[in-house]
């Protein structure tokens, strides 16, 4: 086939898709044909994807190590912190929103972990991303409610499209005592589960 009668054939062929509802272009933004790209979840992943079963059978284990990013985020006074501070302790990041209602519905799972782990070397640190002064009030009120929670925020609402989840929420991150990314989950989850503690304590016994 010459080249201009192969130029016409797929014109002929895209038009024909476009009037038959954009097959084409559903198709390469589900991710087919053959310039599909490598999906999270074809990503290599660690043993730690051993835990990726019930609640959190979304649950991603790059076996890559990425550090958390160097990001400044607010303690409850104001202060400037970052993921560094937290080096030496397993991490449990939770991006949340008062907007978001599953961000809501799961966060007393993520209060009793954190009252089940007290005084070993897990740290749960919520961070709302709540942007606006009354938002903001309204989110430390709830998270007042969920002891033994901290409240951190990051009013420029950027962290959560710093992690794997790229602005999904709630999205929730396990970061190793070296600060690296072990496990990311996005969506809700139920993480007083035994597959959550399954996961953190394997990532605790790690250089224990």
């Amino acid at each position: 086939m010459s080249g201009s009668k192969k130029g016409v054939w797929i014109g002929g062929a895209l038009a024909l898709a476009v009037l038959a509802g954009g097959t084409v272009g559903t198709l390469y933004a589900m991710g087919a044909g053959p310039f599909k790209a490598a999906t999270p979840a074809e990503a290599e992943q660690s043993e730690l994807a051993r835990f990726a079963v019930g609640p959190l059978a979304a649950l991603e284990a790059p076996a890559a190590l990425v550090p958390a990013p160097d990001y400044v985020f607010k303690t409850r006074d104001g202060a400037d912190t970052r993921f560094a501070d937290f080096r030496g302790k397993v991490v449990l990041v939770n991006l949340w929103a008062m907007w978001c209602a599953p961000c809501r519905t799961e966060m007393p799972t993520i209060a009793t972990l954190a009252s089940a782990y007290e005084g070993r070397d897990l740290v749960v640190l919520p961070i709302n991303v709540d942007t606006g002064e009354d938002a903001v009030a309204d989110a430390r009120s709830f998270i007042d409610v969920h002891n033994p929670l901290p409240f951190y925020s990051d009013t420029r609402f950027q962290l959560p499209f710093e992690f794997p989840g790229k602005g999904k929420m709630p999205q929730t991150i396990l970061l190793d005592r070296q600060g690296n990314i072990r496990a990311a989950f996005s969506g809700e989850a139920d993480w007083s589960s035994a597959q959550a503690r399954a996961l953190i304590d394997a990532v605790l016994a790690e250089g224990a």
